[in-house]
């Protein structure tokens, strides 16, 4: 976005100028800064539903939903009492609190893999922490992730990453050590061949396989079927566990996340997002057995001064007990297709080659024939024209994902009338593409 847009943003360039000179880039998370699609970031001054405001007035429909935990709808009332009500007792303790029982009992209840859980501030954490006690539990170092998926910004994860560093066209990171990723082995998505190799390839090294069982952060890429049931074998048999990160699948597409939906149950799992309700967290979580290799119970060190914050508890809490509520998940299914089947149908009939779909509340698309099963696929996608598109959507008042990279997101604070809103802008600047 730029001042020569029909948009006004007047303020929004005013401050992003002066955050240039504060921050690196202008951000405090690289995606933010709109370089995949060329332009000026808008800077949000407010949220509310499904909507997002930016500091010149301007109103947005809002589909990153916070990158994911706003599943509710932005500023739910609810939610936003409760936190209220829990801030009056203090905002931290740094000892434990019962609020950490509720949501660890909720967490457990709901996600089929998950006996024993322990709560962290960030997904980034989580599977850093989860990749550490791969290791403790198995004597193994060396891991298998896949092309394309993002597990967090630790350096032993920032090989053929996606999200950001897929947007931004970066190599692996400099910084990063070739010594702290020589046991990072990757495969592309969907191959089960290539993890047949690997394992071949490294008898008896592999402590386990970490992947995001619906790939959010190259795009949106779902398995295919039987690719994760053959997950599930190989690393039984070779001895080495399984984990899904669900930081953004879980609580999103399903209660129980992919491994509900699938049927497939990981040895451990990595969750964020929903359930914080909105404020930092994430968990690491799975098999007791598994579990109880991490410190005090066991020699493996992990540990966060703001761990099971109060407010971040009550928030996940509260926004936990509200999509268990009847009916959530079938409103969600339902109009997320709606939306993907009107995105496509657009571009179809305007003459854009395009592929995608949804689960849940979980969709993408991408300027591309496709079909897209792992990230060389999407790697294929126009990205200037998504680009172009990006900045048509901002012009009708649609707020995607500034990344041709990245998954959207729906709520239940979404509308009949916002789908078929977006669906008409999208027909209307695909038409001028």
């Amino acid at each position: 976005m730029t001042s020569t847009t029909s948009l006004k943003t007047t303020r929004s360039e005013e401050i992003f100028a002066a955050a240039q000179k504060l921050m690196p880039g202008g951000v405090n998370s690289p995606v933010r800064a709109f370089k995949s699609v060329g332009g000026q970031p808008l800077v949000i001054d407010r949220v509310k539903d499904a909507y997002m405001w930016d500091v010149d007035g301007n109103r947005y429909i809002d589909y990153i939903g916070t990158w994911g935990p706003a599943i509710c709808g932005h500023a739910h009332p609810e939610v936003i009492k409760a936190i209220q009500e829990a801030a009056e007792k203090g905002t931290s303790f740094g000892a434990p609190c019962y609020l950490e029982n509720v949501l660890a009992e909720m967490v457990i209840d709901a996600v089929p893999s998950i006996e024993m859980v322990r709560f962290v501030n960030s997904g980034t954490e989580a599977c850093m922490a989860v990749l550490r006690l791969m290791r403790a539990f198995t004597g193994r170092e060396k891991v298998i992730k896949f092309e394309g998926c993002y597990h967090g910004h630790a350096d032993m994860f920032l090989v053929k990453a996606g999200s950001g560093v897929a947007t931004l066209g970066l190599p692996d990171s400099p910084g990063v050590p070739k010594s702290t990723t020589a046991n990072t082995l990757t495969a592309p998505f969907n191959d089960l061949e290539a993890v047949k190799a690997l394992f071949a390839e490294n008898p008896g090294e592999i402590a386990g396989v970490i992947l995001e069982p619906v790939v959010g952060n190259a795009g949106f890429i779902p398995p295919d079927a039987g690719f994760l049931a053959g997950l599930r074998e190989i690393t039984r048999e070779h001895g080495a566990l399984l984990t899904f990160d669900e930081v953004m699948t879980g609580f999103r597409i399903s209660y129980g996340g992919a491994q509900q939906k699938f049927g497939i149950t990981p040895d451990l799992t990595t969750l964020g997002k929903v359930i914080g309700g909105g404020l930092p967290v994430g968990a690491y979580g799975g098999r007791r057995d598994i579990m109880q290799m991490v410190a005090p119970a066991g020699p493996m060190y992990q540990a966060g001064t703001l761990s099971g914050n109060p407010l971040a508890m009550t928030a996940g809490i509260k926004t936990l007990e509200l999509l268990q509520r009847p009916g959530t998940y079938e409103y969600l299914e339902r109009i997320t297709k709606k939306l993907s089947d009107g995105l496509l149908q657009a571009a179809k009939d305007t003459g854009h080659a395009a592929c995608g779909g949804s689960i849940s509340a979980m969709f993408g698309f991408f300027f591309t024939a496709g079909p897209v099963h792992n990230y060389e696929d999407a790697k294929k996608s126009d990205l200037q024209k998504f680009g172009r598109f990006h900045r048509g959507m901002l012009e009708q008042g649609v707020y995607l994902a500034p990344s041709q990279f990245e998954a959207g997101f729906t709520s239940l604070a979404h509308s009949d009338e916002d789908i078929d809103q977006t669906i008409q802008a999208a027909r209307t600047v695909m038409s001028s593409l």
